[in-house]
This record gives structure tokens, sequence and C-alpha cells, in this order.
């Protein structure tokens, strides 16, 4: 009887997949397997690039005699530590009853990576080949990507862009870092007193580096230049409202060379000057010369990415990037939320009309219900197609990070954090089926004699969307 061969990409995927699948045999070494169907996985990756050595041993020891490195041919080899697994993953790959390959591992170039590596290893010929693409682990997501499944020729070019972000990686980190160590190292271990010193180069370390050592300088560079700004206090429509001094025209200092700019003088002293000379005649009073008032409307802001929401854990958790990557794929994993390695922003059409099912899904959640089922009462979400929050044209691989409305029972196992980073996901979901929140925003322009203070403000008139 033939087969059908599913390799994620982890373990934990592997048992997803295997549920939805119903298979029911029994787990053996590195894979599960029924009676027509066998889940296997990858533990990441289970191929890499060989070193210089691997292509002639003269390249071990380094000398700029022997850069720049630029291979014809580029080599691979098995990751020693993970080797049983490619032995079990290859042997499966070639079995003789295996007549359909479904790709199941991560969808997004370095999933397709890992498994074309294991593939090109494994020597695999004459198989069926499908991917399965799909933007989170829910059962009926995995079974729809599993139904929906295109032969994996499909995704060759981006095969082709992963292998040469690879080799690109590769050959700048291996030359550069040697050219740089040799150039440098010396030099640098003797002003640190260590034996050697590596320079390590990457395409994206550098960069970021670079802008580091910018920024630095910049602070370095930073000359303090204190000037001195006057503010007045008063009450205004029942609210206490602060004024800035500015010496606009008819001021008694406009153009004045006491002053840093506009709103602020150079030295202490001009400005205790202006205060006293308001303050000759108290009680202290001060004119209306002009208001204005304008509504102004703030929507609901675009879903998140991976980079939106790790800049959101930062800035209110204090989280770095990589413990918020952590977490959401954990949350990924435990089929709260969808695909997290994203960079869209949006939603796709095709996920905007099935987008009722998750909202019905987090109404079972106290926290949430009222929320849900004001947005299924409105029917806001029937129209989400038409707004900015929906566009094919943003989305590369996979659409925004949003709650599946499912896998709540694996709520309870979640962390602090974990429980607020999936609360900043569902809020920031619901919050596009509202309106958008309208201020009134009021100008202020008040004088005491000759100068003019200006003040502004905001009032909430409408919540909107900031109700969630």
């Amino acid at each position: 009887m033939s087969k059908s061969l599913f390799i994620a990409e982890k373990p934990s995927v592997a048992q997803e997949f295997a549920k939805a699948l119903k298979v029911g045999g029994v787990r053996k070494d590195g894979y599960l397997e029924g009676d027509e169907v066998i889940v296997t996985w990858c533990v990441g990756h289970l191929v890499t690039m060989s070193y210089p050595e691997a292509y002639d041993p003269k390249y071990k020891r380094w000398s700029l005699a022997t850069l720049p490195f630029l291979p014809e041919t580029f080599l691979y080899e098995v990751i020693p530590a993970v080797k049983k697994q490619f032995q079990i993953v290859s042997s499966l790959l070639n079995r003789k009853d295996v007549e359909v390959i479904y790709v199941c591992t991560d969808s997004g170039r370095e999933g397709e990576y890992i498994y074309r590596l294991v593939e090109q290893m494994a020597g695999v010929k004459g198989k069926t080949r499908k991917r399965v693409w799909i933007d989170s682990q829910t059962e009926e997501e995995i079974l729809h990507g599993i139904h929906t499944a295109k032969d994996l020729s499909a995704y060759d070019n981006l095969a082709h862009a992963a292998y040469l972000r690879a080799k690109e990686d590769y050959l700048m980190g291996i030359n550069f870092s040697r050219l740089l160590s040799l150039m440098y190292g010396d030099a640098i271990s003797s002003y640190l007193h260590t034996n050697y010193t590596v320079i390590s180069v990457g395409r994206v370390m550098t960069c970021v580096l670079g802008m580091v050592v910018r920024r630095e300088r910049e602070i370095r560079q930073f000359v303090k230049t204190p000037f001195y700004r006057v503010l007045n206090e008063m009450e205004f429509e029942g609210r206490s409202l602060c004024g800035e001094f500015k010496a606009v025209e008819g001021s008694e200092y406009y153009l004045s060379p006491k002053l840093y700019k506009e709103n602020g003088f150079q030295e202490k002293k001009d400005a205790e000057e202006l205060i006293g000379n308001l303050s000759k005649n108290p009680p202290l009073s001060a004119i209306v010369e002009k208001i204005e008032r304008k509504k102004e409307k703030k929507n609901p802001p675009l879903l998140y990415n991976l980079a939106e929401l790790q800049n959101e854990c930062s800035r209110y958790l204090k989280l770095s990037p990589d413990e918020t990557l952590r977490i959401v794929q954990e949350l990924y994993e435990k089929k709260l939320v969808t695909y997290p390695r994203t960079d869209a922003r949006v939603l796709s059409t095709a996920v905007a009309k099935e987008i009722g099912k998750h909202i019905k899904g987090i109404g079972g959640l106290p926290e949430y219900q009222g929320f849900a089922q004001e947005i299924l009462e409105s029917k806001a979400y029937q129209t989400i197609a038409k707004t900015r929050y929906v566009n094919d044209k943003q989305i590369t691989d996979h659409y925004a990070i949003i709650p599946t409305g499912q896998g709540f029972q694996n709520l309870r196992s979640l962390n602090g954090n974990a429980g607020k980073i999936y609360g900043l996901i569902v809020r920031r979901f619901l919050s596009i089926f509202y309106p958008p929140a309208v201020y009134q925003k009021v100008n202020l322009v008040t004088k005491m004699g000759r100068e003019s203070f200006f003040s502004t403000y905001k009032v909430l008139e409408e919540p909107g969307y900031l109700k969630v």
C-alpha cells in the first residue's frame, strides 16, 4: 500500500499534523506511522553549508593569500548533533512505499530552505512533492493547507531566494571576517591585552553595529545648549492649562538677540526679567485672543507584524526582541495566534471572508466577550475587506498576526508575559472593527500685556476603538 509522508520543521508541529490526520499508529524513533500516513520532523536545520577546509585543508589556516574564497560549487553537510534525525528523515523520504511527500515546514523562505537542503542531501528522486502552506496550526487550517497543497515546484523561486540569501551570508561572513581579523586582529588584541581577536562580519550584524556606532558618535559629539522657557498656568473652561511664551510679532522680544529661539531665552536672567515684568500688577490675568476648535479622528492602528509587536513589547513590557519572538512562537504553536514571522500588517481578502469565525471564537473568552458580541451585532466585520486593513498587495508570505479564536485550553499554561502579549494581539485585532476615536482639539492663544502664550489640549468626545 502506498503512503504519504508529511515532514514538519519541529516535533511539536508534527504532533499537530498527526492529530489533524488522525494518525493512530505507534510513535517510532523519529516519526509516527499510520496505515496510510507517515509523519516525521526536522529539528530546525539538519543540513548546513560546509566550512572552507571541507573544500581544501589549506583553507583551515587563515591567510590573505587564500582570499577571496569563492567556490564555484557549494558543499553541504549534515549537522553532527542532528545526524540521527537526518538519517531517519532521509530513509523515510526514500522509502519505496512513500509516493507523495507533503512538505510542512514553516511557510516561509527559511522553512523552504530547511526542507530543500534535506531533500538535496537525501537524494530524493521520482516522488510527488506537495507544499503545505498554512497561517496557523489549528486543525481546520492544517486540513485546508493539505487539501489545497500545490506542487513543490510552485515554490522554486522562494527556494532560489533562500539559497541565494544563505550563500550571500556565507561568502560575506567567511571572507570579510577573515580579512578584517587578519588586518586588524593583532592591533585590537594588543589594545585589549588578549591572545587573539576575531572580527565577526555579517550581513545584518555589521549593519546594525554600524548604526549603533554612528549613534554613539552623535551622542558623544552632541553639545548641550541650555535655554529657558517661560510658562504660565491658568484656568480655562474648568480645566487647568499650561501656556508657553513665544516671541511672536508684537512681542517686546520679537527677533531679540536674547532669544535662543522664539520660545526660549539664552540666559536665565532674561527669562526671569520677562516673568518680573508680567508679574508687576497682581492678580495676574490673561485675555483670550484666539481660540480654535476642530475635530480630529484617530483611526485604529494597523495590525501587528513581528517588528511592530517587538517594538510594543519592548516599550510596554521591557522585553527583548528575541524574548518576544520566543513567546509569540509559543503562542503560534499552541494554536492561539497565526504565523508570527510576518512583515505584513494587513489581512488578505481570503482570510477577511472568514474573519467572523475568529471573532466568534474570541467571544468565548469572558474578557473579550462584550467586544466580540458588539462587533458581531454591528456586522462591522462584513465590510472589513473594503478598509485599509485588507490589502493583498502588501502581503508577501503571510498576513498580519491575529488571534485564531481557538486553542483556549492552552491559555492556562501561559506565563505572565505570554498572556500579556496574547492580550495585545487580541485587542489590536478587535480594534480594527470599531470606528475611529474622535477628539476635539483646542488651540488657545492668550495675551498678558504684549506677550502671547500658546496652549493646546484635546478632549475625547467619542472613544471609538479606544474602548477596546
